[in-house]
């Protein structure tokens, strides 16, 4: 094809560019949940001198964290790199009072990094390029080490191949680096020995016949060369892992059954139970006790005795501390504190202490921090029905793994609950006397109760004088200066705030009920039985009628709000008091006209009616303001929330805002906009969080509205149905909030506003597959169990586990054979039974000694009162790597078939069983497989995707292929003709199918219209999303979620053409303006790359980089807008809009 062509020697056509263009793929690539995954963590003094900092490697970002004198962390700094961080120590050379950070990429680019107090960021103190044209990379991964004396840096990148980048007198790096060739072609670990004049490496390696040595070297810088080491030692244990370098000379060599010490002159081993360790960090500055982690996520403590006269160990001891995450990192701080980073499970923050615990540990953490990583799978669901999806993910391994709950929202911590039945109303009160607790008033059917926190932090009931607790309350709110006002349908109540005693009460006429009322600072408007609304006013000692009004319908909610003049200053710090003239409105939801209307206060006069356009009642009124702008909230009946923007027109030069008001045009609503929360009736209710207020959806969906540039958004509560909410605090329980549900009352905190919050359910085994079978509410599991005996022998056994898709609980399970792994997992409904319930099939391989699995089995099972019964089994020629439904029929890919089954009754017996129908041949393995209509999707595992389609005449039939090398870890459809592949090179690309092409070649042959290097391993994508839904009439960008490696949950939107080329020039603007940290590009960053080929990326914007314009400051926006015709509110907006799909806070919970 011209575009492939155009990449190597080929000019492309010259309609190949109008070609590419009309079929590019747009897309935007974000991600909601940052690399959780920790590779590296070093401890120096990076940001002062006298201060101690952590720092840690999540594969593309650095974490500084500042270390306090009890080993707490302080986050600092949280940077992205345009890179995947390879190695990583301190640097600090001759001279210099603060240590440096001397970081590699795997794309062989290195840097210096330094800390700048002045501008409170990294800056880049040297740069370079160390890749070389020629080599084979390192087997055992790239290793950095960097000389004692910070004279020189060691890199083994290459087989053979060990590249020195000497220092200059400063600090500096040379410009050139150079090359040492190595005898040695296996190297397993080298380190750089202390105490020797010159620079001397150990270097641990395997020869031809798998036996482990050890020899030296001393590096000839002049030379460019190696000399021959002061010592080396032969036949060390064939499980020998890792060197550790000791300060005060000598080696240690970590095997699986023995640790030993060289010196040259000293040799000391002992013997250890089975143990692959995985990670070391120095607990003491002299060398002599060192953290030891294992593969089972044994965390150990190494003691070296020394002889102080010849500075040699003369003895080794080895004691197991507890048992922890599988670590990738250990870091010692300080008074006791560890910090313990892991690619496969948590991360934590341990205290090591002399005395055992009660499980017999000598570790206790002090916190922890998820890592999603390593996704194998993950499902997307709507557990509770009500459109907010969460992400259930496969995460960990090992005894790591586990499921977690992923869901975006707002989360509740929950301080106090009260089994508490029945309530109708809820408000909070405070006294106007210091120190008096707040007071909770609950409405009930007929009655009214009043709780209070005690003296023991105890919420009890309480009485008081003026309150009427013989009635139900409809409103209970301050009114005026030190006065509260109660309503009741008997009565209005004005009470003194101090003593709570009765001041004023006005009674309604006989036969007259109170329905509903409405309060803002002096008003307080009532609607009676009928169509009669009435509003007073209060001083705080009487209450006073000042007007009455009849609706031309019954009144079903109002509100009241004090509008500010657009001409007055709004202030954060005192956002309800404006300084320039208020008019007052109240509103007013009518039953049969469906309609809302505003009125001017005090007169009550209509000044504007908007019909609602919908057949629903409005059920809650509220005014907020945000952002400088007055919206009017409206919730109805069916879980629909509208809002609308109110305008008020000015007045002409010296009339009174009363007249404008007073006039029909006075006030108008303007850009309505409907968005469904619930199917339930809504009641809103303000509250302040932070310095801004927010606003509480009560419904079966409970929902805070919240606004960001002018523009509202709607974040999920992370609690079930809630019918009332009124902000509530104490003492014991500050800042929080009472929320009411059908049966109880609860007292939490709310946390920050659109959090993505995580629920783990620990399995203690590697979870790989993962379906969720809605039918039954349960999810279906295949983990895979480990046990190693104390000879280092391993045994696995695979399961099928059933769980509760609500509580996690586990219902059951199904252990596969032995030496029988479970690889692929669906639920299905058959064509030949739509009546059944729905079935679960798993694929399964034998996992033999032979290069590839030659059988394997298909099993269907039924849930039966979801317990698993297998219905029927069918042995396969190979490993059963996908499964997919395809129109009522199932598709298994088998090795290097794609085949093509149905459930039919079996022909020797009236059972029903599988039946292969079709099968397809030509791949290398099939590994992933997706379907759309008639149309397949194959990924294999060398050569790129195919796309098939099953004919009319019940065969399947090649279509299409891109025919690029590529080796995919995922696939999935984005439409009709677009195809989205992830391959291992970390890159992604979209491939169209080339149906207007004039010959059959050339439409067999897929169009590649977009490439990115995202950096990450996917494992799978999914189509979903964590957001609520779009506003009713807009159309939802079409989104996927993915998940890799590094624990990433990230999101793939497709755009229109129109917004992704104002994207683009916004991503070419944000890179001139942001410099990569280290002198990384972005460009060469998210360039297509792989063994085959670099090419710069076309067709995705890198939403990072893009929403990282929210976080710059006012100077750097304005440079990003300068070239691009828009200002920094209207690019902030449209970002934001974006950035709704997503939100990196995150909190966590364990179960």
């Amino acid at each position: 094809a011209a575009f492939v062509g155009a990449h190597h020697c080929r000019a492309p056509s010259p309609t190949a560019p109008e070609r590419f263009l009309f079929w590019m793929s747009w897309n935007y690539v974000v991600s909601a949940h940052k690399p959780t995954n920790v590779s590296h963590a070093v401890v120096g003094r990076f940001t002062a001198p006298d201060q101690l900092n952590l720092i840690i490697s999540k594969c593309t970002r650095l974490e500084v964290h500042s270390i306090d004198n009890e080993g707490m962390l302080q986050p600092v700094l949280d940077v992205p790199l345009y890179g995947r961080i390879a190695t990583m120590e301190l640097w600090k050379p001759e001279g210099e009072k603060q240590d440096m950070l001397f970081v590699s990429t795997e794309r062989y680019q290195f840097c210096i990094l330094a800390y700048d107090p002045a501008t409170n960021d990294i800056i880049t103190k040297a740069k370079g390029d160390v890749s070389d044209r020629t080599g084979r990379p390192a087997d055992c991964g790239q290793i950095g080490i960097v000389e004692p004396q910070c004279k020189l840096i060691g890199l083994h990148l290459y087989d053979g191949l060990f590249k020195v980048i000497p220092a200059v007198p400063g600090g500096g790096l040379r410009a050139e680096a150079f090359n040492i060739r190595l005898e040695e072609l296996q190297v397993i670990d080298i380190v750089f020995l202390h105490k020797y004049p010159k620079p001397t490496l150990a270097l641990l390696y395997q020869d031809s016949k798998l036996l482990c040595h050890l020899k030296t070297y001393e590096l000839l810088v002049r030379d460019k060369d190696l000399g021959d080491g002061p010592w080396a030692q032969m036949n060390l244990e064939s499980g020998a892992s890792s060197l550790i370098a000791l300060p005060f000379g000598g080696v240690l060599v970590l095997g699986e059954q023995s640790i030993t010490y060289h010196s040259g002159s000293a040799f000391k081993t002992i013997p250890i139970e089975f143990a692959a360790f995985k990670a070391y960090g120095k607990v003491d500055a002299d060398g002599t006790r060192w953290l030891l982690g294992d593969h089972q996520g044994w965390l150990r403590v190494l003691v070296l005795d020394i002889e102080p006269s010849r500075q040699e160990v003369v003895n080794l001891s080895i004691e197991k501390l507890g048992r922890t995450s599988q670590a990738s990192c250990i870091s010692y701080l300080t008074a006791g504190a560890v910090f313990l980073g892991s690619c496969f499970g948590d991360s934590q923050l341990l205290r090591l202490s002399e005395e055992a615990n009660d499980d017999g540990s000598y570790l206790s953490e002090l916190d922890r921090w998820d890592n999603l990583g390593p996704i194998t799978d993950f499902v997307v669901i709507d557990s509770e029905r009500q459109g907010q999806g969460q992400v259930i993910t496969c995460s960990g391994a090992h005894r790591d793994g586990s499921l977690r709950i992923v869901r975006n929202g707002i989360g509740i911590n929950e301080q106090a609950r009260v089994d508490l039945p029945g309530i109708k109303g809820m408000w909070s009160i405070k006294r106007h006397s210091p120190h008096q607790p707040t007071i909770l008033v609950l409405s009930f059917v007929s009655e009214t109760r009043m709780l209070a926190m005690q003296e023991e932090d105890e919420l009890a009931e309480i009485e008081l004088p003026g309150f009427d607790s013989d009635a139900p309350t409809l409103l209970c709110a301050p009114i005026s200066n030190h006065a509260v006002a109660q309503v009741t349908p008997r009565a209005l109540r004005l009470i003194d705030s101090n003593s709570m005693t009765l001041i004023d009460e006005w009674i309604p006429p006989s036969g007259v009920t109170i329905s509903m009322a409405c309060v803002q600072s002096s008003y307080l408007l009532l609607a009676t039985a009928g169509k009669t609304l009435r509003l007073f006013t209060s001083d705080g000692a009487s209450l006073t009628k000042l007007s009455e009004s009849s609706t031309s319908h019954e009144v079903s909610c109002v509100a009241l709000h004090a509008l500010t003049n657009p001409n007055a200053m709004e202030t954060d710090e005192q956002p309800d008091k404006t300084s320039g003239p208020k008019t007052l409105y109240a509103a007013a939801g009518l039953w049969t006209s469906l309609s809302v209307q505003l009125l001017a206060v005090p007169s009550l006069n209509v000044v504007h009616t908007e019909p609602l356009g919908l057949e629903v009642i409005p059920r809650s009124l509220l005014f907020t303001r945000a952002d400088g702008i007055d919206f009017l909230l409206c919730a109805l009946g069916d879980g629909q929330l509208m809002s609308f923007v109110m305008n008020e027109n000015s007045p002409p030069d010296g009339a009174p805002m009363a007249d404008v008001a007073a006039t029909a045009d006075g006030v108008s609503l303007t850009d309505r906009k409907v968005v469904t929360l619930g199917t339930q009736p809504i009641t809103l209710v303000p509250f302040r969080s932070g310095s801004t207020t927010q606003v509480f959806a009560c419904s079966d969906r409970p929902t805070v509205v919240h606004a960001t540039s002018g523009r509202l958004l709607y974040s999920n509560v992370n609690l079930k149905s809630t019918s009332h909410m009124t902000p509530f605090e104490s003492e014991a329980l500050p800042d929080c909030l009472a929320i009411a549900s059908e049966d109880a009352l609860l007292i939490g905190t709310i946390d920050e506003i659109q959090k993505l919050h995580i629920v783990k359910m620990a399995l203690d085994e590697q979870p790989r597959r993962l379906c969720h079978i809605e039918a039954e509410r349960v999810l279906v599991v295949l983990t895979v169990h480990n046990e190693w005996s104390p000879a280092g022998d391993e045994t696995e056994t695979n399961f099928v586990k059933v769980f509760d898709d609500q509580t996690l609980e586990a219902l059951g399970q199904y252990a596969l054979l032995p030496v029988e792994s479970g690889c692929s997992l669906l639920s299905i409904k058959f064509e030949s039974e739509p009546n059944r319930p729905t079935f679960l099939v798993v694929g399964t391989a034998f996992v033999l000694d032979e290069p590839e699995p030659t059988s394997g089995r298909l099993l269907v099972f039924e849930l039966q009162e979801r317990k698993l019964e297998l219905r029927c089994e069918t042995r396969t020629k190979g490993a059963v790597y996908s499964l997919e439904a395809f129109n009522g029929q199932l598709l298994a890919g088998v090795n290097n078939k794609l085949q093509l089954y149905s459930w039919a009754t079996m022909a020797a017996a009236s059972s029903h069983g599988l039946v292969l129908r079709h099968e397809h041949c030509g791949h290398i393995l099939v590994l992933y497989i997706q379907t759309r209509g008639d149309f397949i999707l194959v990924g294999d595992l060398m050569k790129s995707i195919a796309l098939l389609q099953f004919t009319s005449t019940g065969e399947l039939t090649e279509l299409a292929r891109d025919f690029n090398a590529h080796w995919m870890t995922a696939v999935a459809f984005l439409d009709d003709d677009n195809y989205l592949g992830a391959e291992n090179g970390l890159n992604l690309f979209v491939a169209r199918k080339n149906a207007e092409a004039a010959t059959d070649d050339e439409r067999i042959r897929m169009e590649v219209v977009g490439e990115f290097h995202l950096g990450e391993f996917v494992n799978r994508f999914r189509r979903g999303s964590l957001t609520m839904q779009a506003e009713c009439g807009t159309a939802p960008l079409p989104t996927l979620l993915y998940g890799t490696v590094n624990g990433v949950l990230g999101i793939l939107a497709s755009l229109p053409q129109t917004q992704f080329n104002f994207l683009s020039k916004v991503q070419t603007s944000m890179v001139k303006v942001i410099k990569g940290v280290g002198g990384l590009s972005h460009r060469e960053f998210r360039s297509f790359c792989n063994d085959r080929k670099t090419v710069e990326a076309t067709g995705f914007i890198d939403g990072d980089l893009i929403e990282q314009f929210l976080s710059l400051d006012a100077n750097k926006q304005s440079e990003v807008c300068v070239d691009l015709d828009v200002t920094v509110d209207e690019l902030t907006r449209k970002i934001e809009e974006l950035a709704a799909f997503t939100d990196t806070n995150v909190s966590s919970e364990q179960t």
